[in-house]
This record gives C-alpha cells, sequence and structure tokens, in this order.
C-alpha cells in the first residue's frame, strides 16, 4: 500500500527538491512554457497552479508567501502583474503538461509544461533583452 506517499521525491533531498522547484517555478512564469521530464512536471504543476492563486488574491500577504517560494522578485512581479489579471475569471486548470516523447540519452519520458493562454512572444524575451544590453553597452 502506499498510504502517506503524497508526492514524488525524484532522488533528491528536501532543500534540493525545494531549489529545483523554486528554479522551474521561476522559469515557468518568465518564460511561460519549459520543457522537463514528465514526473518533474506533475509535481511543478500543483505548485505553480497554488502561485497563480496567490496573484489572483493580490493582497500584500499572498505577495510574501510567493516570494518565499520564488528566488528572485522579478519572478514575484510578473506573477502579479501579468498572470494574476489573466486568470482572473479562470477558475483553476492555468496549466497544461504535454508529453514530448523521450529524451536520446537515457530514454527519460518529457513532457512540455506550459500556462494555458500563454503568450508566444514570452518565450525567450528577456534573454533577447538581455543579449540587446549587452550588444548596446559594447557599441
Amino acid at each position: 500500500m502506499r498510504h502517506a506517499r503524497g508526492y514524488r521525491r525524484l532522488n533528491r533531498t528536501h532543500e534540493h527538491r525545494k531549489a529545483l522547484f523554486a528554479n522551474m517555478a521561476g522559469s515557468l512564469i518568465e518564460h511561460e512554457q519549459i520543457k522537463t521530464t514528465l514526473p518533474k512536471a506533475k509535481e511543478l504543476r500543483p505548485l505553480v497552479e497554488k502561485l497563480i492563486t496567490l496573484a489572483k488574491r493580490g493582497d500584500l500577504h499572498a505577495r510574501r508567501q510567493a516570494a518565499s517560494q520564488l528566488k528572485q522578485d522579478a519572478y514575484v512581479a510578473k506573477l502579479f502583474e501579468v498572470l494574476g489579471p489573466r486568470y482572473k475569471e479562470r477558475q483553476g486548470g492555468y496549466l497544461r503538461v504535454l508529453k514530448a516523447g523521450f529524451r536520446y540519452g537515457d530514454m527519460a519520458p518529457m513532457a512540455i509544461i506550459e500556462f494555458v493562454d500563454r503568450d508566444p512572444a514570452a518565450k525567450g524575451a528577456a534573454d533577447k533583452a538581455r543579449v540587446a544590453a549587452e550588444e548596446d553597452a559594447e557599441v
């Protein structure tokens, strides 16, 4: 029986798993779509959906709760200024997990996790802006 086995451990310690999901949640909020292994995507979904629910609330306590789980303030800002208002009328189900075949090296099942009404321009936008700023600084 598998009573009281509420989550996947992913062969990591508690601290490693917490850091992993904080980084993955931040990347998902920034790019609105990421590719990862299927078990990680399935574990990440409830975490990020709870963060979206906090962003829909929008008060200071919710912002501090979200900041305690995310690594950077920029992720919290996007969560509360962009994603929270976007899903204000939606009653849940903000993310989808799509199976994406198997990884070449170890045949791990891969998945794409993305927001339901995502902005396609968000993927890589921060990286493009950073590269453009670096090029302007060189000139």
